[in-house]
């Protein structure tokens, strides 16, 4: 009995490769390339599974493609707003992500940026390596506290409330929270946080405001310019969950005038272009999109989309269905 055929979009850790090379006729993508509509048009004609990651586009046009033999996108992250899940349920594609495993990775990379923001990291290291350090005095580069500071959370899942305990255990930090539902009482608890009735209220009260919604047409532009004028002006804005929840030209004019005091971005609006008003300010720490990027998580990613293809090959129920 042939191997079902599996399409790979972007390079993934060796263990995983080696694994799905086993299980499955398998095409990865060689040179690691992103690659074009027309070519996932291709794969969805020519594979039983397609496996796309968050930077991967999967559009009506590309997901209504004809003579598709495609029925399951099993999807590298948890994101999936880069795939048009109503075209995929009319043409009945199943899809999955990969929930739960990378949580830690990227609540670490939150107060990685949370702490080179109020510290002012990315800074001192730019100076420090153009060689313009003239060394130590009392007032150069003064920046926020972090301990004691209150950590304003927007959206209390998983990777927020991991965060939400990094932060109140490690640095004492005050954790107030936006949710459209309470949380757990024993996470409260443990937290002592508080649940505002609002984006708006949270803000206001926050040093740190912090990212954790999903992306999607409910929470784009979720930060605007309005809501930037409701943070302190010595506020700093993480963000570490979808690019398009904040409005990009907003944040820049905010940073600019002083509206906020800094903030620390992983993620942008149409990745991987950054917006250029950011580079050149220096009240802005910018990684590129590191939030699972250990080795641990991106193969416990990977063995979670084995784990939904297997499921599916074999008529069983998928652990991580999402549409």
């Amino acid at each position: 009995m042939s191997k079902p055929k599996v399409f790979i979009t972007r390079r993934w850790p060796a263990a995983v490769e080696a694994k799905l090379k086993a299980l499955y006729d398998v095409t990865l993508n060689e040179d690691d390339r992103p690659l074009t509509a027309d070519e996932f048009k291709q794969a969805l004609q020519n594979y039983d599974a397609v496996c796309p990651t968050v930077c991967d586009s999967f559009p009506a046009d590309v997901i209504n493609v004809a003579d598709k033999r495609c029925k399951i996108l099993g999807n590298f992250g948890v994101g999936y707003n880069h795939i048009d899940v109503d075209a995929a349920k009319q043409q009945g594609l199943i899809i999955t992500n990969t929930p739960g495993v990378l949580t830690h990775s990227t609540a670490d990379v939150a107060m990685t940026l949370l702490l080179m923001s109020a510290r002012r990291g990315a800074e001192g290291d730019r100076l420090v390596r153009a060689q313009k350090w003239t060394g130590w005095c009392p007032t150069h580069m003064l920046s926020t506290d972090v301990t004691g500071a209150t950590l304003g959370l927007i959206g209390f899942g998983r990777i927020a409330q991991a965060m939400a305990k990094k932060a109140h255990h490690g640095f004492g930090m005050k954790i107030v929270y936006f949710n459209p539902s309470p949380a757990n009482e024993y996470v409260v608890e443990d937290l002592n946080a508080t649940r505002c009735q609002s984006v708006e209220e949270l803000l206001k009260v926050s040093d740190f405001v912090s990212l954790h919604c999903p992306g999607g047409a409910a929470t784009k532009h979720l930060i605007n310019a309005e809501r930037l004028k409701l943070m302190k002006p010595t506020a700093h804005l993480i963000n570490t969950a979808r690019g398009d929840v904040v409005d990009s030209q907003a944040l820049i004019a905010a940073l600019k005038n002083n509206t906020i005091r800094g903030a620390g971005l992983d993620v942008y609006e149409g990745e991987p272009n950054v917006p250029e008003g950011f580079l050149t300010l220096e009240n802005v720490s910018l990684l590129p999109h590191l939030g699972s990027a250990t080795l641990g998580t991106r193969t416990a990613m990977g063995e979670k989309v084995l784990a939904n293809l297997a499921a599916y090959f074999a008529s069983e129920p998928l652990p991580d269905r999402v549409a």
